[in-house]
């Protein structure tokens, strides 16, 4: 089985699309088979681009992220993804309340996969300046490039879209 990652924060504007793009981006470095996806708990931004801060973070980090849209994450998303990954803990919180008993993702934080991190969020930078995404981006990119090199030690070639994932 493909592994896949489904990245979940609040919104999914700020936090979540740069944990995908971060991903996406280590899992092309290393030649990773990987569906990578993100959503929110919460349905306000449902269709929009990622705030245009993140936008510009991720891209001067040289990942393009403005093709995102943010959605809603279903009870689906338990079964279609290996890995469901919330931000922060009152999202992982509602994760699991909307987990649906069939769920056979492994649900985790983020930072629970960078060693000395584990148990912690990772910083909100909605309510903030250009400063706060970037700290956002150190902190999703070295998530990204723990778990990809995780998921790279089970085996894998080339980076799928997410829209490859069976439903």
């Amino acid at each position: 089985m493909i592994p896949s990652v489904l990245f979940v924060c609040l919104g999914n504007i700020c936090r979540s699309p740069l944990a995908e793009g971060a991903l996406r981006a280590e899992a092309a470095r290393l030649g990773l088979d990987l569906i990578v996806d993100s959503a929110g708990t919460g349905d306000w931004h449902a269709g929009e681009p990622p705030d245009e801060r993140a936008q510009r973070t991720a891209l001067r980090h040289g990942v393009d992220i403005s093709g995102l849209r943010a959605r809603q994450v279903r009870p689906a998303d338990f079964r279609r993804f290996t890995h469901v990954i919330a931000l922060d803990h009152d999202n992982l919180a509602g994760l699991r309340k909307v987990a649906p008993t069939d769920a056979a993702a492994e649900l985790s934080l983020l930072l629970d996969h960078v060693e000395g991190r584990e148990g912690q969020p990772v910083a909100d930078p909605w309510f903030g300046d250009e400063a706060g995404f970037e700290t956002t981006w150190a902190e999703v990119e070295a998530a990204a490039r723990a778990l990809a090199a995780r998921l790279h030690a089970a085996g894998g070639l080339t980076l799928r879209n997410s829209t490859d994932a069976a439903p």
